[in-house]
Protein backbone atom coordinates (compact mmCIF):
# COMPACT_ATOMS: atom_id res chain seq x y z
CA UNK A 1 0.00 0.00 0.00
CA UNK A 2 3.05 2.45 1.17
CA UNK A 3 3.90 1.75 -2.74
CA UNK A 4 0.86 3.00 -4.30
CA UNK A 5 0.67 5.88 -1.94
CA UNK A 6 4.07 7.09 -3.05
CA UNK A 7 3.40 6.58 -6.52
CA UNK A 8 0.15 8.57 -6.47
CA UNK A 9 1.78 11.03 -4.88
CA UNK A 10 4.83 11.49 -7.48
CA UNK A 11 1.61 11.47 -10.12
CA UNK A 12 -0.67 13.97 -8.48
CA UNK A 13 1.39 16.93 -9.71
CA UNK A 14 1.82 15.44 -13.43
CA UNK A 15 -2.29 14.84 -13.71
CA UNK A 16 -2.73 18.74 -11.81
CA UNK A 17 -0.21 20.73 -14.42
CA UNK A 18 -2.26 17.99 -17.50
CA UNK A 19 -5.93 19.68 -15.76
CA UNK A 20 -4.60 22.96 -15.35
CA UNK A 21 -3.71 23.13 -19.56
CA UNK A 22 -6.76 21.35 -19.73
CA UNK A 23 -8.74 24.12 -18.72
CA UNK A 24 -6.45 27.20 -20.30
CA UNK A 25 -6.99 25.50 -23.63
CA UNK A 26 -10.38 24.54 -23.02
CA UNK A 27 -10.91 28.16 -21.53
CA UNK A 28 -9.25 29.86 -24.84
CA UNK A 29 -11.74 28.32 -27.03
CA UNK A 30 -14.75 28.82 -25.33
CA UNK A 31 -13.65 32.56 -24.88
CA UNK A 32 -13.27 32.67 -28.70
CA UNK A 33 -16.41 31.44 -29.13
CA UNK A 34 -18.67 34.18 -27.53
CA UNK A 35 -16.41 37.10 -28.42
CA UNK A 36 -17.39 35.86 -32.23
CA UNK A 37 -20.35 38.02 -31.68
CA UNK A 38 -18.72 40.94 -29.90
CA UNK A 39 -19.14 44.14 -31.93
CA UNK A 40 -16.37 46.25 -33.24
CA UNK A 41 -15.77 49.74 -32.37
CA UNK A 42 -12.49 52.47 -31.87
CA UNK A 43 -10.79 53.04 -28.79
CA UNK A 44 -8.09 55.66 -28.05
CA UNK A 45 -4.70 53.77 -26.89
CA UNK A 46 -4.09 55.73 -23.22
CA UNK A 47 -0.81 53.32 -22.55
CA UNK A 48 0.70 50.80 -24.47
CA UNK A 49 3.72 48.46 -25.13
CA UNK A 50 5.47 45.28 -23.75
CA UNK A 51 7.40 44.07 -20.86
CA UNK A 52 9.91 41.83 -20.60
CA UNK A 53 10.74 39.67 -17.58
CA UNK A 54 14.35 37.50 -16.97
CA UNK A 55 13.88 34.16 -16.09
CA UNK A 56 16.48 31.52 -15.21
CA UNK A 57 17.38 30.90 -18.34
CA UNK A 58 15.43 32.91 -20.67
CA UNK A 59 13.17 35.73 -21.32
CA UNK A 60 9.21 35.68 -21.33
CA UNK A 61 7.10 39.30 -22.93
CA UNK A 62 4.04 40.66 -21.99
CA UNK A 63 2.12 43.37 -23.66
CA UNK A 64 -0.04 45.64 -21.93
CA UNK A 65 -2.33 48.23 -22.70
CA UNK A 66 -5.60 50.93 -21.68
CA UNK A 67 -7.80 52.40 -24.10
CA UNK A 68 -10.67 54.23 -23.72
CA UNK A 69 -13.82 53.24 -26.16
CA UNK A 70 -17.63 54.51 -26.71
CA UNK A 71 -20.30 52.34 -26.94
CA UNK A 72 -23.92 54.05 -27.35
CA UNK A 73 -23.75 56.90 -24.65
CA UNK A 74 -21.56 55.61 -22.13
CA UNK A 75 -17.37 56.12 -22.50
CA UNK A 76 -15.58 52.89 -20.88
CA UNK A 77 -11.68 52.02 -20.23
CA UNK A 78 -10.28 48.55 -20.50
CA UNK A 79 -7.12 46.93 -20.57
CA UNK A 80 -7.67 43.86 -21.99
CA UNK A 81 -4.92 42.81 -25.23
CA UNK A 82 -5.57 39.22 -25.93
CA UNK A 83 -7.70 35.76 -25.47
CA UNK A 84 -4.86 34.41 -23.45
CA UNK A 85 -3.31 36.53 -20.53
CA UNK A 86 0.12 36.33 -18.73
CA UNK A 87 3.84 36.49 -20.30
CA UNK A 88 5.09 33.72 -22.40
CA UNK A 89 8.02 33.68 -25.47
CA UNK A 90 6.08 31.74 -28.18
CA UNK A 91 6.96 33.46 -30.90
CA UNK A 92 6.91 37.10 -31.09
CA UNK A 93 3.49 37.78 -30.51
CA UNK A 94 4.22 39.91 -27.81
CA UNK A 95 6.94 42.25 -28.93
CA UNK A 96 4.83 42.96 -32.20
CA UNK A 97 0.97 44.02 -30.97
CA UNK A 98 3.10 45.81 -27.94
CA UNK A 99 5.18 47.86 -30.26
CA UNK A 100 2.13 48.57 -32.21
CA UNK A 101 0.29 49.26 -29.34
CA UNK A 102 3.28 52.05 -28.16
CA UNK A 103 3.11 53.41 -31.66
CA UNK A 104 -0.60 54.28 -31.72
CA UNK A 105 -0.14 55.90 -28.36
CA UNK A 106 2.67 58.29 -29.08
CA UNK A 107 0.87 59.35 -32.59
CA UNK A 108 -2.45 59.41 -31.44
CA UNK A 109 -3.91 56.66 -34.06
CA UNK A 110 -7.23 54.77 -32.99
CA UNK A 111 -7.49 51.32 -33.13
CA UNK A 112 -9.84 48.57 -33.50
CA UNK A 113 -11.54 46.64 -30.33
CA UNK A 114 -14.32 44.45 -29.94
CA UNK A 115 -16.87 44.59 -27.02
CA UNK A 116 -19.47 42.74 -25.74
CA UNK A 117 -22.89 44.15 -26.39
CA UNK A 118 -24.15 42.46 -23.64
CA UNK A 119 -22.06 44.05 -20.79
CA UNK A 120 -20.00 47.18 -23.07
CA UNK A 121 -17.51 46.81 -19.64
CA UNK A 122 -15.74 43.64 -21.73
CA UNK A 123 -13.39 44.75 -24.35
CA UNK A 124 -10.56 42.94 -26.28
CA UNK A 125 -8.08 44.26 -28.41
CA UNK A 126 -7.32 40.72 -30.14
CA UNK A 127 -9.79 38.10 -30.17
CA UNK A 128 -8.20 35.70 -32.33
CA UNK A 129 -6.50 32.11 -31.09
CA UNK A 130 -2.76 31.94 -31.09
CA UNK A 131 -2.48 28.26 -32.23
CA UNK A 132 1.34 28.64 -31.16
CA UNK A 133 0.68 29.21 -27.79
CA UNK A 134 -2.57 26.54 -27.92
CA UNK A 135 0.35 23.99 -29.36
CA UNK A 136 2.88 24.55 -26.74
CA UNK A 137 -0.28 23.93 -24.07
CA UNK A 138 -1.20 20.99 -25.69
CA UNK A 139 1.96 18.98 -25.23
CA UNK A 140 1.86 20.26 -21.45
CA UNK A 141 -1.47 18.99 -21.42
CA UNK A 142 -1.09 15.27 -23.05
CA UNK A 143 2.60 14.69 -22.22
CA UNK A 144 2.63 15.95 -18.23
CA UNK A 145 -1.46 15.18 -17.92
CA UNK A 146 -1.05 11.63 -19.82
CA UNK A 147 1.63 10.70 -18.05
CA UNK A 148 0.24 11.72 -14.74
CA UNK A 149 -3.11 9.53 -15.77
CA UNK A 150 -1.44 6.63 -16.65
CA UNK A 151 0.56 6.26 -13.67
CA UNK A 152 -2.51 6.44 -11.79
CA UNK A 153 -4.34 4.07 -13.83
CA UNK A 154 -1.33 1.54 -13.62
CA UNK A 155 -1.07 2.28 -9.57
CA UNK A 156 -3.98 1.43 -8.91
CA UNK A 157 -4.84 -0.93 -11.55
CA UNK A 158 -2.09 -3.20 -10.53
CA UNK A 159 -2.35 -6.88 -8.65
CA UNK A 160 -1.75 -6.84 -5.01
CA UNK A 161 1.79 -6.65 -3.96
CA UNK A 162 2.09 -10.84 -2.92
CA UNK A 163 4.45 -11.72 0.50
CA UNK A 164 7.77 -12.53 -0.53
CA UNK A 165 8.02 -14.44 2.67
CA UNK A 166 5.55 -17.09 1.60
CA UNK A 167 7.06 -20.26 1.75
CA UNK A 168 6.57 -21.46 -2.21
CA UNK A 169 8.04 -18.52 -3.68
CA UNK A 170 11.29 -19.60 -2.23
CA UNK A 171 11.04 -22.72 -4.68
CA UNK A 172 9.01 -21.22 -7.15
CA UNK A 173 10.68 -17.39 -7.40
CA UNK A 174 9.27 -17.36 -10.79
CA UNK A 175 5.21 -17.05 -9.56
CA UNK A 176 6.27 -13.45 -7.90
CA UNK A 177 5.46 -12.25 -11.25
CA UNK A 178 2.11 -12.78 -12.20
CA UNK A 179 2.88 -13.37 -15.63
CA UNK A 180 4.44 -16.43 -15.11
CA UNK A 181 1.68 -18.41 -13.03
CA UNK A 182 1.68 -21.31 -15.60
CA UNK A 183 3.58 -22.25 -18.62
CA UNK A 184 1.56 -20.11 -21.16
CA UNK A 185 3.51 -17.08 -21.51
CA UNK A 186 2.24 -14.06 -23.36
CA UNK A 187 4.12 -11.64 -25.65
CA UNK A 188 4.69 -7.58 -25.49
CA UNK A 189 3.65 -7.61 -28.61
CA UNK A 190 0.50 -5.43 -27.59
CA UNK A 191 2.07 -3.51 -24.66
CA UNK A 192 4.88 -2.63 -27.05
CA UNK A 193 2.17 -1.33 -29.82
CA UNK A 194 0.29 1.18 -27.22
CA UNK A 195 3.85 1.82 -26.02
CA UNK A 196 4.88 3.02 -29.67
CA UNK A 197 1.79 4.94 -30.33
CA UNK A 198 2.10 6.51 -27.12
CA UNK A 199 5.95 7.31 -27.42
CA UNK A 200 5.19 8.19 -31.11
CA UNK A 201 2.24 10.69 -30.25
CA UNK A 202 4.12 12.45 -27.38
CA UNK A 203 7.13 12.76 -29.63
CA UNK A 204 5.41 14.40 -32.71
CA UNK A 205 3.49 16.65 -30.18
CA UNK A 206 6.69 18.01 -28.64
CA UNK A 207 8.28 19.02 -32.28
CA UNK A 208 4.81 20.22 -34.03
CA UNK A 209 5.41 23.87 -33.16
CA UNK A 210 8.82 23.25 -34.67
CA UNK A 211 8.01 23.49 -38.26
CA UNK A 212 6.20 26.79 -37.66
CA UNK A 213 9.43 28.12 -35.93
CA UNK A 214 11.99 26.74 -38.30
CA UNK A 215 10.03 28.79 -41.24
CA UNK A 216 10.82 32.19 -39.06
CA UNK A 217 14.24 31.47 -38.36
CA UNK A 218 14.93 30.03 -41.60
CA UNK A 219 13.31 32.42 -43.82
CA UNK A 220 13.19 35.50 -42.03
CA UNK A 221 16.31 35.58 -39.99
CA UNK A 222 18.32 33.56 -42.10
CA UNK A 223 19.79 31.37 -39.12
CA UNK A 224 20.02 27.81 -41.28
CA UNK A 225 21.61 25.93 -38.70
CA UNK A 226 18.03 25.72 -37.12
CA UNK A 227 17.17 23.12 -40.27
CA UNK A 228 18.25 20.85 -37.85
CA UNK A 229 15.72 21.14 -35.92
CA UNK A 230 14.39 18.85 -39.45
CA UNK A 231 15.60 15.69 -37.57
CA UNK A 232 13.06 15.62 -34.98
CA UNK A 233 10.13 15.70 -37.64
CA UNK A 234 11.78 13.15 -39.55
CA UNK A 235 12.29 11.35 -36.14
CA UNK A 236 8.22 11.42 -35.92
CA UNK A 237 7.29 10.23 -39.09
CA UNK A 238 9.50 7.59 -38.67
CA UNK A 239 7.68 6.70 -35.34
CA UNK A 240 4.56 6.65 -36.58
CA UNK A 241 5.24 4.75 -39.28
CA UNK A 242 6.31 2.02 -37.04
CA UNK A 243 3.41 2.24 -34.76
CA UNK A 244 1.42 1.77 -37.95
CA UNK A 245 3.86 -1.69 -38.68
CA UNK A 246 2.74 -2.85 -34.86
CA UNK A 247 -0.87 -2.54 -34.98
CA UNK A 248 -0.92 -4.23 -38.13
CA UNK A 249 1.33 -7.10 -37.10
CA UNK A 250 -1.10 -7.60 -33.52
CA UNK A 251 -3.83 -7.31 -35.91
CA UNK A 252 -2.98 -10.34 -38.12
CA UNK A 253 -0.82 -12.70 -35.73
CA UNK A 254 -2.83 -11.79 -32.44
CA UNK A 255 -1.99 -12.96 -29.06
CA UNK A 256 0.11 -16.02 -30.26
CA UNK A 257 2.09 -17.05 -26.45
CA UNK A 258 4.35 -19.42 -26.32
CA UNK A 259 4.04 -23.04 -24.40
CA UNK A 260 7.19 -24.15 -22.54
CA UNK A 261 8.37 -27.27 -21.97
CA UNK A 262 10.24 -27.40 -19.55
CA UNK A 263 8.01 -24.67 -17.12
CA UNK A 264 10.33 -22.72 -16.01
CA UNK A 265 12.99 -23.13 -18.71
CA UNK A 266 15.90 -24.16 -17.70
CA UNK A 267 19.94 -23.17 -17.14
CA UNK A 268 21.75 -26.03 -17.51
CA UNK A 269 19.02 -28.34 -19.49
CA UNK A 270 16.44 -26.81 -21.80
CA UNK A 271 14.75 -23.51 -22.88
CA UNK A 272 12.02 -24.79 -25.51
CA UNK A 273 8.34 -25.52 -25.79
CA UNK A 274 5.55 -24.42 -28.81
CA UNK A 275 3.99 -21.59 -30.13
CA UNK A 276 0.43 -21.80 -31.87
CA UNK A 277 0.31 -19.28 -34.75
CA UNK A 278 -3.25 -18.05 -36.85
CA UNK A 279 -0.97 -18.63 -39.77
CA UNK A 280 -2.21 -21.03 -42.50
CA UNK A 281 1.39 -23.33 -43.08
CA UNK A 282 3.73 -22.77 -45.43
CA UNK A 283 6.71 -25.09 -46.01
CA UNK A 284 8.63 -22.13 -47.56
CA UNK A 285 8.42 -19.74 -44.24
CA UNK A 286 11.40 -20.15 -41.98
CA UNK A 287 10.76 -18.92 -38.44
CA UNK A 288 13.64 -17.58 -36.76
CA UNK A 289 13.77 -17.94 -32.81
CA UNK A 290 16.73 -15.79 -30.59
CA UNK A 291 17.14 -16.73 -27.21
CA UNK A 292 19.17 -13.77 -25.11
CA UNK A 293 20.70 -13.57 -21.44
CA UNK A 294 20.23 -9.92 -20.85
CA UNK A 295 21.58 -7.99 -17.76
CA UNK A 296 19.12 -4.92 -16.80
CA UNK A 297 20.36 -2.09 -14.83
CA UNK A 298 20.61 1.37 -14.11
CA UNK A 299 23.25 3.98 -15.35
CA UNK A 300 24.15 7.30 -13.98
CA UNK A 301 22.84 9.20 -11.06
CA UNK A 302 20.35 12.10 -10.03
CA UNK A 303 18.57 13.54 -13.49
CA UNK A 304 20.65 11.19 -15.61
CA UNK A 305 19.50 8.08 -14.32
CA UNK A 306 18.50 5.85 -17.15
CA UNK A 307 17.94 1.58 -17.71
CA UNK A 308 19.95 0.15 -19.90
CA UNK A 309 20.50 -3.39 -21.11
CA UNK A 310 23.05 -5.22 -22.70
CA UNK A 311 23.11 -8.84 -24.02
CA UNK A 312 25.72 -11.34 -22.06
CA UNK A 313 25.02 -14.46 -23.50
CA UNK A 314 22.72 -15.11 -26.90
CA UNK A 315 21.89 -18.02 -28.93
CA UNK A 316 19.52 -18.47 -32.73
CA UNK A 317 17.74 -21.98 -33.80
CA UNK A 318 14.71 -22.01 -36.95
CA UNK A 319 11.93 -23.58 -35.38
CA UNK A 320 10.25 -26.54 -36.48
CA UNK A 321 6.62 -25.40 -38.35
CA UNK A 322 4.13 -27.92 -38.54
CA UNK A 323 0.35 -27.38 -40.12
CA UNK A 324 -2.29 -28.18 -37.49
CA UNK A 325 -5.12 -27.72 -39.66
CA UNK A 326 -6.17 -24.27 -38.42
CA UNK A 327 -3.09 -22.45 -38.45
CA UNK A 328 0.69 -23.51 -37.53
CA UNK A 329 2.68 -24.46 -34.90
CA UNK A 330 6.14 -23.78 -34.40
CA UNK A 331 8.23 -26.52 -32.07
CA UNK A 332 11.82 -25.42 -30.78
CA UNK A 333 14.32 -26.15 -27.73
CA UNK A 334 17.79 -24.33 -26.81
CA UNK A 335 20.31 -26.47 -25.22
CA UNK A 336 21.41 -23.67 -22.23
CA UNK A 337 24.76 -24.01 -20.66
CA UNK A 338 25.39 -23.40 -17.33
CA UNK A 339 26.74 -20.56 -15.43
CA UNK A 340 24.37 -18.05 -16.66
CA UNK A 341 22.39 -16.06 -14.58
CA UNK A 342 18.50 -16.85 -13.86
CA UNK A 343 15.40 -14.64 -14.31
CA UNK A 344 14.68 -12.05 -11.68
CA UNK A 345 10.87 -11.92 -11.25
CA UNK A 346 11.13 -8.92 -8.63
CA UNK A 347 13.07 -6.96 -10.85
CA UNK A 348 15.58 -5.24 -8.67
CA UNK A 349 17.82 -2.16 -10.13
CA UNK A 350 20.12 -4.39 -11.64
CA UNK A 351 18.26 -7.81 -13.27
CA UNK A 352 18.83 -10.31 -15.48
CA UNK A 353 15.80 -11.33 -18.41
CA UNK A 354 15.85 -13.99 -20.23
CA UNK A 355 14.38 -12.78 -23.59
CA UNK A 356 12.64 -15.08 -26.58
CA UNK A 357 12.24 -13.16 -30.18
CA UNK A 358 10.32 -14.92 -32.82
CA UNK A 359 10.76 -12.65 -36.32
CA UNK A 360 10.06 -14.34 -40.04
CA UNK A 361 10.22 -12.69 -43.36
CA UNK A 362 6.48 -13.52 -44.67
CA UNK A 363 3.80 -12.41 -47.41
CA UNK A 364 2.36 -8.95 -45.87
CA UNK A 365 2.90 -8.09 -42.81
CA UNK A 366 6.03 -10.22 -40.98
CA UNK A 367 6.07 -11.80 -37.28
CA UNK A 368 8.24 -9.81 -34.61
CA UNK A 369 7.47 -11.08 -31.71
CA UNK A 370 9.52 -10.69 -27.86
CA UNK A 371 8.78 -13.08 -24.77
CA UNK A 372 10.04 -12.26 -21.08
CA UNK A 373 10.30 -15.62 -19.90
CA UNK A 374 11.47 -17.29 -16.63
CA UNK A 375 14.65 -19.48 -17.10
CA UNK A 376 15.67 -20.60 -13.40
CA UNK A 377 18.85 -23.24 -13.04
CA UNK A 378 16.65 -26.20 -12.73
CA UNK A 379 19.19 -28.28 -15.04
CA UNK A 380 15.78 -29.88 -16.27
CA UNK A 381 14.72 -30.75 -19.82
CA UNK A 382 11.92 -30.91 -22.34
CA UNK A 383 9.25 -33.89 -21.80
CA UNK A 384 7.13 -33.36 -24.29
CA UNK A 385 8.19 -31.96 -27.40
CA UNK A 386 8.97 -34.13 -30.15
CA UNK A 387 12.68 -34.68 -31.09
CA UNK A 388 11.97 -35.00 -34.46
CA UNK A 389 10.50 -31.87 -34.47
CA UNK A 390 13.71 -30.32 -32.75
CA UNK A 391 16.25 -31.64 -34.38
CA UNK A 392 14.63 -30.84 -37.83
CA UNK A 393 14.84 -27.21 -36.52
CA UNK A 394 18.22 -27.69 -35.26
CA UNK A 395 19.36 -29.05 -38.83
CA UNK A 396 17.80 -26.08 -40.31
CA UNK A 397 19.33 -23.59 -38.02
CA UNK A 398 23.05 -25.30 -38.51
CA UNK A 399 22.53 -25.08 -42.54
CA UNK A 400 21.36 -21.59 -41.82
CA UNK A 401 24.81 -20.50 -39.49
CA UNK A 402 27.15 -22.72 -42.14
CA UNK A 403 25.60 -20.81 -45.40
CA UNK A 404 26.25 -17.27 -43.37
CA UNK A 405 29.35 -18.24 -42.27
CA UNK A 406 30.79 -19.76 -45.63
CA UNK A 407 29.51 -15.91 -47.06
CA UNK A 408 31.26 -13.92 -44.82
CA UNK A 409 34.55 -15.61 -45.36
CA UNK A 410 36.23 -15.86 -48.65
CA UNK A 411 38.10 -19.41 -48.65
CA UNK A 412 41.41 -19.61 -51.33
CA UNK A 413 43.11 -22.34 -51.10
CA UNK A 414 46.12 -21.90 -53.77
CA UNK A 415 49.91 -23.13 -54.20
CA UNK A 416 50.45 -20.99 -50.84
CA UNK A 417 48.18 -22.78 -48.73
CA UNK A 418 44.76 -22.03 -47.71
CA UNK A 419 43.77 -18.55 -46.62
CA UNK A 420 40.38 -16.94 -45.38
CA UNK A 421 39.53 -12.96 -46.68
CA UNK A 422 37.46 -11.30 -44.65
CA UNK A 423 37.28 -8.28 -47.13
CA UNK A 424 36.40 -4.38 -46.97
CA UNK A 425 33.20 -3.93 -46.78
CA UNK A 426 31.77 -5.97 -44.47
CA UNK A 427 27.80 -4.47 -43.22
CA UNK A 428 28.40 -1.51 -45.71
CA UNK A 429 24.66 -0.72 -45.05
CA UNK A 430 24.95 -0.30 -41.31
CA UNK A 431 28.70 0.90 -41.45
CA UNK A 432 27.30 3.88 -43.51
CA UNK A 433 24.15 4.80 -41.88
CA UNK A 434 26.66 5.18 -39.39
CA UNK A 435 29.42 7.60 -41.12
CA UNK A 436 26.35 9.38 -42.27
CA UNK A 437 25.31 10.53 -39.24
CA UNK A 438 28.45 10.97 -37.62
CA UNK A 439 29.56 13.07 -40.54
CA UNK A 440 26.42 15.18 -39.75
CA UNK A 441 26.38 15.53 -36.73
CA UNK A 442 30.64 16.58 -37.08
CA UNK A 443 29.39 19.47 -39.78
CA UNK A 444 27.01 20.69 -37.12
CA UNK A 445 29.41 21.26 -34.80
CA UNK A 446 31.88 22.62 -36.81
CA UNK A 447 29.17 25.22 -38.06
CA UNK A 448 28.61 25.77 -34.47
CA UNK A 449 32.10 26.47 -33.61
CA UNK A 450 32.95 28.81 -37.02
CA UNK A 451 29.35 30.28 -37.30
CA UNK A 452 28.25 30.63 -34.24
CA UNK A 453 30.64 31.08 -31.83
CA UNK A 454 29.84 28.58 -30.09
CA UNK A 455 33.09 26.97 -29.30
CA UNK A 456 32.58 24.42 -26.50
CA UNK A 457 29.26 22.54 -27.23
CA UNK A 458 30.22 22.62 -30.93
CA UNK A 459 33.56 21.04 -30.52
CA UNK A 460 31.61 18.52 -27.76
CA UNK A 461 29.43 18.08 -30.70
CA UNK A 462 31.45 17.66 -33.59
CA UNK A 463 33.75 15.44 -31.87
CA UNK A 464 31.55 12.72 -30.97
CA UNK A 465 29.75 13.25 -34.05
CA UNK A 466 34.08 13.04 -35.47
CA UNK A 467 34.31 9.54 -33.84
CA UNK A 468 31.37 8.10 -35.01
CA UNK A 469 31.95 8.77 -38.94
CA UNK A 470 35.87 7.82 -38.30
CA UNK A 471 35.08 4.46 -36.22
CA UNK A 472 32.47 3.20 -39.13
CA UNK A 473 34.45 4.14 -41.76
CA UNK A 474 37.51 1.99 -40.74
CA UNK A 475 34.78 -0.81 -40.05
CA UNK A 476 34.33 -0.55 -43.83
CA UNK A 477 37.53 -0.11 -44.80
CA UNK A 478 39.84 -2.34 -43.12
CA UNK A 479 39.75 -6.14 -44.00
CA UNK A 480 42.06 -9.26 -42.16
CA UNK A 481 43.38 -12.21 -44.06
CA UNK A 482 44.16 -15.20 -41.94
CA UNK A 483 46.60 -17.78 -43.21
CA UNK A 484 48.62 -20.89 -41.85
CA UNK A 485 52.02 -21.74 -43.40
CA UNK A 486 54.78 -24.05 -42.21
CA UNK A 487 55.24 -21.56 -38.95
CA UNK A 488 51.80 -21.72 -37.92
CA UNK A 489 48.97 -18.89 -38.04
CA UNK A 490 49.55 -15.23 -39.61
CA UNK A 491 47.34 -12.72 -39.67
CA UNK A 492 47.62 -9.50 -41.30
CA UNK A 493 44.70 -6.46 -40.97
CA UNK A 494 44.88 -4.10 -44.17
CA UNK A 495 42.83 -0.36 -44.23
CA UNK A 496 42.29 0.27 -48.11
CA UNK A 497 44.51 -2.50 -48.78
CA UNK A 498 47.59 -1.36 -46.72
CA UNK A 499 48.82 -3.20 -44.06
CA UNK A 500 48.75 -1.93 -40.19
CA UNK A 501 48.84 -4.83 -37.97
CA UNK A 502 50.47 -8.79 -38.37
CA UNK A 503 50.12 -11.10 -36.09
CA UNK A 504 51.33 -14.85 -35.66
CA UNK A 505 51.13 -17.79 -33.94
CA UNK A 506 53.21 -20.96 -33.92
CA UNK A 507 51.50 -24.26 -34.48
CA UNK A 508 53.20 -25.78 -31.91
CA UNK A 509 51.90 -22.88 -29.42
CA UNK A 510 48.11 -23.48 -30.37
CA UNK A 511 45.41 -24.38 -27.64
CA UNK A 512 42.58 -23.87 -28.99
CA UNK A 513 39.64 -21.54 -30.79
CA UNK A 514 37.50 -19.11 -28.68
CA UNK A 515 35.14 -16.83 -29.40
CA UNK A 516 33.78 -13.66 -27.70
CA UNK A 517 31.16 -10.99 -28.58
CA UNK A 518 33.10 -7.93 -29.07
CA UNK A 519 30.09 -5.31 -29.43
CA UNK A 520 26.64 -5.57 -29.53
CA UNK A 521 23.65 -3.26 -31.63
CA UNK A 522 20.04 -2.91 -30.30
CA UNK A 523 16.83 -1.93 -31.49
CA UNK A 524 12.65 -2.18 -30.62
CA UNK A 525 14.57 -3.93 -27.77
CA UNK A 526 16.28 -7.17 -29.88
CA UNK A 527 20.19 -7.40 -29.50
CA UNK A 528 21.96 -8.75 -31.85
CA UNK A 529 25.89 -10.40 -30.45
CA UNK A 530 28.26 -9.92 -32.85
CA UNK A 531 30.95 -12.50 -32.37
CA UNK A 532 34.85 -13.00 -32.89
CA UNK A 533 36.83 -15.66 -33.05
CA UNK A 534 40.32 -15.83 -31.37
CA UNK A 535 43.11 -18.58 -31.67
CA UNK A 536 44.47 -18.82 -28.30
CA UNK A 537 48.05 -20.19 -27.37
CA UNK A 538 49.37 -22.31 -24.39
CA UNK A 539 50.25 -19.06 -22.93
CA UNK A 540 46.66 -17.42 -22.91
CA UNK A 541 47.84 -15.17 -25.51
CA UNK A 542 45.68 -14.83 -28.45
CA UNK A 543 44.95 -13.45 -32.22
CA UNK A 544 41.65 -13.07 -34.37
CA UNK A 545 41.19 -15.52 -36.98
CA UNK A 546 37.16 -14.59 -37.65
CA UNK A 547 35.14 -11.69 -36.98
CA UNK A 548 31.31 -10.26 -37.66
CA UNK A 549 29.15 -13.46 -36.66
CA UNK A 550 25.59 -13.13 -35.06
CA UNK A 551 24.47 -15.15 -32.35
CA UNK A 552 26.35 -18.21 -30.41
CA UNK A 553 25.37 -20.64 -33.61
CA UNK A 554 27.05 -18.73 -36.45
CA UNK A 555 30.27 -18.53 -34.52
CA UNK A 556 30.10 -22.54 -33.44
CA UNK A 557 29.79 -22.72 -37.12
CA UNK A 558 33.03 -20.10 -37.76
CA UNK A 559 35.40 -22.19 -35.65
CA UNK A 560 34.38 -24.97 -37.33
CA UNK A 561 35.30 -23.99 -40.46
CA UNK A 562 38.29 -22.04 -39.39
CA UNK A 563 39.65 -25.36 -37.73
CA UNK A 564 39.00 -26.79 -41.16
CA UNK A 565 40.66 -24.15 -43.20
CA UNK A 566 43.60 -24.06 -40.96
CA UNK A 567 44.24 -27.52 -40.22
CA UNK A 568 43.78 -27.22 -36.46
CA UNK A 569 41.75 -29.13 -34.21
CA UNK A 570 39.28 -26.83 -31.97
CA UNK A 571 39.79 -29.18 -29.10
CA UNK A 572 35.86 -30.58 -29.35
CA UNK A 573 34.59 -33.42 -30.68
CA UNK A 574 31.21 -32.80 -32.80
CA UNK A 575 29.30 -35.36 -34.64
CA UNK A 576 30.08 -34.96 -38.35
CA UNK A 577 26.99 -34.74 -40.93
CA UNK A 578 27.25 -34.83 -44.59
CA UNK A 579 27.38 -31.75 -46.16
CA UNK A 580 28.07 -29.77 -43.12
CA UNK A 581 31.26 -28.03 -42.20
CA UNK A 582 33.27 -30.00 -41.19
CA UNK A 583 33.05 -31.96 -44.85
CA UNK A 584 33.54 -28.72 -46.44
CA UNK A 585 36.71 -28.92 -48.59
CA UNK A 586 37.91 -25.76 -49.72
CA UNK A 587 39.69 -27.62 -52.90
CA UNK A 588 36.50 -29.53 -54.18
CA UNK A 589 34.89 -25.63 -53.80
CA UNK A 590 37.00 -23.86 -55.40
CA UNK A 591 37.29 -25.89 -58.33
CA UNK A 592 33.32 -26.59 -58.32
Amino acid sequence: MKGKIFMTLFALPFFGTGVWMLYSVSNAFYDAYRMNSWVQVEAQVLDGGYNTHRGDDSYTYESYARYRYTLGNETYVADRVSISGGSDNVGDYHQDIGSNLSRAHASGERILVYVNPGDPSQAVIDRGIRWGLIGFKSIFLFVFGGVGLGLLIFTWRAAKEKDKSDPRYADSPWLLDDDWQTETIKSSSKASMYGVWIFAALWNLISAPLPFVMYEEVIVRKNYIALVGLMFTVVGIGLLVWAIRRTLEWKRFGPSPVTLDPFPGSIGGHVGGTIELALPHDAGNEFQLTLTNIKSYVSGSGKNRSRKEKAKWQDMLVAHAESTGSGTRLTFRFDVPEGLRESDAERSDTHYIWRLSLNADLQGTDIDRSYDIPVYATATQSRHLSKIAVERGREKQTARADKAVLQAINVVHDAGGRRMRYPMGRNILSSLAGFLVGSVFAAVGWWLVIEEGERVFGRIFGGMGALVAIGTLYTMLNSLEVSRDANGIRTVRRVLGIPIKRSTMGSHEFSHFDKNSRYQTQGGGRHVMHYSIYAVDRHGDRIVVGEGFKGDSQAEAAIRLISNVLGLSPKRERTMTPGSIENWDPARSMSA
